[in-house]
């Protein structure tokens, strides 16, 4: 696999991560406040985008969502799936 490619894909992973991590933030400030929340379906739309570790990462640290079920299973969920199609998609390329 081209070096670019790899940095392509950790600077993806990077930004939307931070991005969901900034919006779980934001949305859990809305929660303590009364304020108007985030959608679900927009968290989950950007941790299947490539921003799952910051999904996890917000989860645990704000500790937001956590008794939801579907992100205490969508969220790895969406992870495991992110790490199939990295390693199919390193496989094909590399044996391919």
């Amino acid at each position: 696999m081209p070096p670019e490619l790899w940095i392509t894909l950790a600077a993806t992973y990077l930004v939307m991560s931070l991005v969901t991590l900034v919006m779980f933030w934001r949305d859990k400030r809305a929660a303590q406040k009364g304020n108007w929340r985030t959608p679900e379906k927009t968290l989950l739309l950007l941790a299947m985008l490539g921003g799952w570790p910051g999904a996890l990462l917000a989860m645990k640290h704000f500790r937001h969502k956590t008794k939801t079920l579907k992100f205490t299973l969508g969220v790895p969920a969406i992870a495991v799936l992110h790490g199939i199609g990295l390693g199919l998609a390193v496989y094909l390329l590399v044996i391919g």
